[in-house]
């Protein structure tokens, strides 16, 4: 991903967010959801990233149509070093955003981009990946399942335009390539 893609991720993700989180996020947030707000704060967050995290996009016909990103764990318990002191390398990586242009899931953009996602993570020397999903969102359970991930038993809530939703966290080894 570069800067000139900002726009078209910042789309991607707000029309997958609308598409996917209907009835399960409230309505009026999905629709109060915007591209142009969605993409400064992309811009303003975008120079400063850490060099492990990686954004990916998926290109059709020159067009931004998916946009995934990777980086260390952010959970605590599973966190690089976590209650260790000095830090290892990090060994626990994080499928952060994996979204596809609405009319075109199940095209096989979003495997190529989970493939592109888990070598990176492989790269950076993680030896496992994980992924958070929203309770409820079963299209996107049954993709991460068919990858390989398994809900480790942790949930989580957070709050959106006033209502609680709960999200599963995944996991999945990550083998050495051949």
């Amino acid at each position: 991903m570069t800067e000139a893609d900002i726009e078209a991720v910042s789309a991607v993700r707000v029309r997958g967010w609308q598409t996917a989180y209907r009835g399960l996020m409230p309505q009026a947030y999905l629709d109060a959801m915007s591209v142009a707000a969605d993409a400064e704060r992309r811009r303003s967050r975008f120079g400063r990233r850490s060099p492990e995290v990686s954004d990916l996009v998926a290109e059709r016909d020159g067009e931004v149509v998916g946009w995934a990103c990777v980086g260390p764990a952010r959970d605590p318990d599973i966190a690089p070093g976590a209650g260790e002191l000095p830090a290892p390398e990090p060994a626990a990586g994080e499928l952060l955003a994996l979204y596809v242009a609405p009319g075109l899931i199940g095209t096989g953009i979003g495997r190529a981009l989970m493939a592109a996602g888990t070598a990176r993570a492989r790269a950076h020397g993680f030896h496992t990946l994980y992924l958070w999903v929203v309770r409820g969102n079963t299209r996107a359970q049954r993709f991460y399942e068919r990858a390989g991930f398994v809900p480790d038993g942790a949930e989580e809530a957070y709050e959106v335009g006033g209502s609680s939703v709960p999200e599963l966290r995944y996991r999945r080894p990550l083998t050495p390539e051949p």
